[in-house]
């Protein structure tokens, strides 16, 4: 009963914010997407990461381990997702993209400060950078034909990650004003990224639900399983080994439909993805979170 109440009082938060900015759209207030999501993406979460990286007090040798465990992981969801497309049938540029990577931004990280604490968010920003800087190049081929590196060295949270590295690895100290200032900004990125989830959903025209529900428990289930035995093979603390099972294992990003609509592949299959994933990881997830907490 006490662990039912303790995974209640993760999740909680984190669906209780998407489903308002699901409502919000679906009373037709405005809210202007593309505004909230470059907000985020450009100044708030690279501010969370960098605040998160620069704070740290965990070993360099422990986030490197999970570093090397992310690009292991994904590795092999990649190689079993590609084999699962040519077996299947199913069209390269729409589907493996969106099967390989998750919601590790909008969704894994605040499930990972929730459930783990700034602890867990600080592990939780190393898987998070990982994804993306393989989303901007491995994902863009997989869905476009060409791989996008200049892209991603002009990504704000890629540059966040690195000078938060930096400074970590130098033990180079923030002035108050500047630790305050950055901290402030960072804490705006979880609300707005949860509400712009919501927003985002509500607004997606998805097809194709009988594939997309048999996909995403594929998905969940190879994504679990893989990150599951890295982790043990890597032999990570129970927090690394539990953010890297989270981050892994969450459902589709609304990024993937957004990259499919940009390359031409088919966006509304992409869409139903999304959706479906989104409403299992509602269940999926806070049994997962029983699981490893």
């Amino acid at each position: 009963m006490q662990l039912a109440l303790t995974v209640l009082e993760i999740v909680a938060p984190v669906f209780i914010l998407g489903a308002i900015g699901f409502a919000w759209v679906k009373l037709g207030f405005e809210y202007r997407l593309a505004f909230v999501t470059r907000l985020a993406m450009t100044l708030a979460v690279p501010c969370l990461i960098f605040t998160a990286l620069v704070e740290t007090d965990l070993a360099p040798a422990a986030l490197t381990a999970l570093t090397l465990a992310s690009l292991v992981a994904y590795g092999l969801i990649s190689l079993l997702v590609l084999l699962l497309v040519r077996l299947g049938r199913l069209e390269q540029r729409t589907f493996a993209a969106p099967l390989i990577f998750g919601n590790t931004g909008n969704l894994g990280l605040p499930l990972a400060l929730f459930a783990f604490g700034e602890v867990g968010l600080q592990y939780a920003v190393v898987v998070f950078a990982v994804m993306a800087i393989l989303s901007f190049t491995y994902g863009i081929w997989l869905v476009a034909g060409a791989g996008s590196f200049t892209k991603v060295l002009t990504e704000p949270l890629v540059g966040a990650t690195l000078l938060g590295a930096l400074f970590l690895w130098q033990d180079w100290p923030l002035p108050a004003f500047a630790a305050n200032t950055l901290g402030l900004i960072g804490q705006m990125a979880i609300p707005l990224m949860l509400l712009t989830l919501g927003v985002a959903v509500a607004r997606l025209t998805p097809r194709g639900f009988g594939r997309a529900v048999l996909l995403s428990l594929v998905k969940l289930a190879l994504c679990v399983a893989i990150a599951w035995g890295v982790g043990l093979v890597f032999e990570l603390d129970r927090v690394a080994f539990g953010i890297l099972v989270l981050q892994v294992a969450t459902p589709v990003a609304v990024t993937s439909y957004m990259l499919a609509e940009k390359y031409g592949a088919d966006a509304q299959s992409v869409a139903g993805l999304v959706v479906v994933s989104t409403l299992l990881s509602v269940g999926a997830l806070p049994l997962l979170l029983a699981v490893l907490l």
